[in-house]
């Protein structure tokens, strides 16, 4: 099937949610697979779960320095390991809506190539694949959301879809350090869990881990037909495909690196978008205190909507007491902010941010990069007016809701580098003059180039993106494991 000048059929760069689902996936197809990660496979002696190390320490953050719009120094929050950002977030498996993959011009957003129905069998299948399942809603939040939706009809909840195994119940100290800790005993479903494991005995498969990918890999005459990668130790890999899946912060840079280098944004359209349209999510962690101490367990259970404010969701935080009180004010004693976290309930706030050409990832050393060693981060909520007016009403309301419900409400707003659900820097569109990625995952204008991570994603929604991701991913490999195999039907008969 591989010619002498392949090595693989494909190449997966990074091993978090659609990198591991399109590994899975192309190998069930019987294709040669390398799964290239930069970092390394967790251990596994509880030091993942320790908030000394993973809260106060920050032992398992990517120390990569970027600067903002501005200049300023800072370091996302990015994890490199085996699993990705999986390991450590992406326990919350929300679906986007139907009307989330239309455009919303009010709200400055894009809509998509594809339709709901287009990728509801791989919802359905991601679901699955994935053991999610609902949780019964523990005592204090059930009174929190009883009391809230009695007195403030205008919230409601719904029950919160988690990627949680039911046993987890029996586990106190992985059921209270899930969200945001990265599971020992294999009790949360990341994508090295969920799919990575299940194709690690196939003789089909290749992890590479410990080793990132510094380039693409060209054609010697057509710099447009990419055929493998240059990794840091000096090695090249070559294949038929290579699928970026790095995440919304690093693919667009290695295909930034690309264009630059063979200077094709001119040449090929969509190529002058890469790292463009940039979503974070506008994001606010707040904390509401009542005089009870509160024991709920996994906490994360349900999802609180409003009409009046179509573009956001509040979740709570499945954070326990000690967790709880590193997020009051540093100014407060150790000994108090452990009181009143033991009586708090955490809580995420997030609204769907639009599209903006000029928020937008530039790589190191690109030539209008604010600094020429490191990348930059150019994110300016501003440039988002209707966004950014529905989040400040949000927790307005939000925190009113709680007040009336018994409980005294402080906030603080998630800066630039919470990249938790960030996305949209190589967008899907069926138009190359403004989007990257086409309907099937393919590179407008390079043959051999995929795309399966959030960067993609033309929409942020209101609720995580981590399910929406597995998911397109799972198409984007399936349609192309067909054509790979000779077996494409319409939908894939698109050219490799």
């Amino acid at each position: 099937m591989t010619s002498a000048f392949e090595d693989y059929d494909a190449i997966i760069v990074g091993s978090g949610a659609g990198g591991c689902a399109a590994a899975k996936t192309l190998i069930d197809a019987g294709l040669r697979v390398a799964l290239v990660e930069k970092g390394r496979e967790l251990p596994r002696d509880e030091s993942t779960l320790d908030i000394g190390k993973v809260v106060h320490e920050g032992l398992f953050k990517s120390q990569e320095s970027w600067v903002d719009g501005r200049g300023q120094e800072f370091k996302p929050e990015e994890y490199f390991n085996v699993g990705g950002k999986t390991k450590w977030y992406g326990a919350a498996l929300l679906r986007y809506s139907p009307n989330e993959f239309l455009p919303d011009p009010a709200h400055q957003c894009r809509g998509w190539p594809i339709s709901y129905e287009d990728l509801r069998p791989y919802y359905d299948a991601a679901t699955r694949d994935l053991g999610v399942r609902l949780f019964d809603c523990e005592p204090d939040l059930a009174r929190i959301a009883a009391t809230m939706t009695a007195r403030c009809p205008e919230w409601r909840s719904e029950p919160m879809p988690l990627g949680l195994a039911s046993g987890i119940v029996a586990n106190e100290r992985e059921a209270s350090h899930f969200d945001g800790f990265a599971s020992v005993a294999g009790l949360k479903s990341d994508a090295e869990t969920a799919f990575l494991m299940r194709a690690r005995q196939s003789p089909n498969l290749t992890l590479l881990a410990g080793v990132a990918v510094d380039d693409l890999v060209g054609d010697r005459e057509n710099p447009t037909r990419i055929r493998g990668v240059h990794l840091t130790d000096g090695r090249t890999l070559r294949a038929r495909c290579v699928l970026l899946g790095a995440g919304a912060l690093h693919s667009p840079r290695l295909l930034q690196r690309h264009v630059e280098r063979h200077r094709l944004q001119k040449s090929v359209l969509g190529l002058g978008e890469v790292g463009r349209n940039l979503k974070m999510h506008l994001l606010t962690a707040m904390v509401a205190v009542s005089p009870s101490l509160k024991t709920d367990l996994i906490r994360k259970t349900r999802l609180f909507l409003n009409d009046d404010l179509p573009h956001s969701s509040v979740q709570p935080l499945g954070f326990d007491g000690e967790l709880i009180s590193t997020l009051i004010p540093r100014w407060v004693p150790g000994p108090v902010a452990r009181f009143v976290g033991g009586r708090s309930y955490g809580f995420f706030l997030q609204t769907e941010d639009g599209s903006d050409r000029d928020n937008r990832v530039i790589g190191a050393g690109a030539h209008d990069a604010a600094s020429a060693s490191r990348p930059t981060l150019d994110f300016d909520e501003t440039r988002m007016r209707p966004a950014l007016d529905e989040h400040r009403r949000l927790i307005r309301q939000f925190r009113g809701a709680l007040l009336r419900s018994g409980l005294i409400a402080f906030s603080q707003r998630v800066g630039l580098a919470g990249t938790a659900h960030v996305g949209g820097t190589l967008i899907t569109g069926d138009d190359p003059n403004t989007s990257v990625v086409d309907a099937h995952g393919k590179v407008h204008g390079l043959a051999g180039l995929y795309v399966v991570d959030g960067s993609v994603l033309p929409r942020s929604s209101r609720v995580n993106p981590s399910l929406t991701i597995y998911a397109w991913a799972l198409r984007t490999a399936t349609l192309l494991g067909r054509q790979l195999t000779g077996h494409a039907s319409r939908e894939a008969a698109v050219s490799v």
